[in-house]
């Protein structure tokens, strides 16, 4: 898979994070303990089977400190990996390599726990037609990393932000006094892309005679789901959204819905064990 951040300020990025490690007063321990002509060679590699992702970042650190750094990436970006396989090979300043180590590996990690989740999804609903979406379940500042590591691990990104598409919810409908009304307030306004977020099928038709082009299914069995994309009939997308299990979404994927959700990609994905050891050259 090719590395792309489209919007993604990297170099930022990895001055802010290399910033709160550092402060004004450097890696003291480094500095201390390290010769400074020292150099070390360094693998990193996993400790469990994982889908990669945020290796170029991870190099991008190194690099920030130790513009000479020789850096070997071993395997691409999606690759899924048995435990104990070398994803990066490195050699250069040993102060450099210990003091960006950390934020090195809290990316590669972070990243890889999030496209190993998603991988798991994808596989769990193999089959059933539909496709997987992540949400807007990120930590504030990583939504681009973190629909990247989706991606990464097979998944398709939703909306990247409230300004790509409007997605009336149950709160816009309380407001607006009904889904149609609302609905037709957004037409209104000359949004292209309307999602509607219904939890009851006598709301699909109100729903869809006032313009909306995406119905959001929330929190429906798949009784209920096969019941609703049945009235929708292909008129518009629909997607089944909230409370998406591993062990749930194959049932809620073969329902007949176009798209599932996951909020669970983002919010509740585990770091991957990755490690890196060094050794003084």
């Amino acid at each position: 898979m090719t590395f792309s951040l489209v919007g993604f300020d990297m170099d930022g990025f990895v001055r802010a994070t290399l910033a709160e490690d550092l402060d004004e007063g450097g890696d003291v321990t480094s500095a201390a303990v390290i010769p400074a002509d020292a150099v070390f060679a360094g693998v990193m590699d996993s400790r469990d089977p994982v889908t990669v992702a945020g290796l170029p970042i991870a190099a991008a650190f190194f690099r920030a400190l130790d513009p000479e750094v020789a850096i070997d990436i071993l395997v691409e970006e999606g690759a899924q990996v048995a435990g104990g396989t070398e994803l990066m090979r490195l050699r250069g300043r040993a102060r450099a390599m210990l003091t960006a180590e950390r934020a090195a590996l809290n990316s590669v990690q972070h990243l890889s726990g999030i496209a190993t989740l998603t991988r798991a999804y994808v596989d769990a609903m193999a089959g059933t037609g539909a496709t997987l979406l992540d949400t807007r379940k990120t930590i504030p500042g990583l939504r681009v990393l973190e629909k990247y590591a989706t991606r990464t691990g097979g998944a398709t990104n939703h909306r990247m932000g409230l300004w790509d598409a409007a997605m009336i919810k149950d709160n816009h409908v309380a407001v607006a006094g009904d889904i149609a009304t609302a609905v037709r307030r957004a037409v209104a306004a000359g949004i292209a892309r309307i999602i509607v977020e219904v939890d009851r099928i006598d709301q699909i038709e109100p729903a869809l005679a006032a313009g909306a082009t995406h119905l959001l299914l929330d929190n429906m069995d798949p009784a209920m789901l096969r019941a609703a994309v049945a009235r929708v009939n292909g008129r518009v997308p629909t997607e089944a959204s909230g409370g998406v299990r591993i062990d749930t979404i194959h049932a809620i994927a073969s329902s007949g819905v176009d798209y599932v959700s996951v909020g669970r990609l983002t919010q509740s994905a585990p770091a991957a064990d990755i490690g890196l050891d060094f050794a003084l050259l």
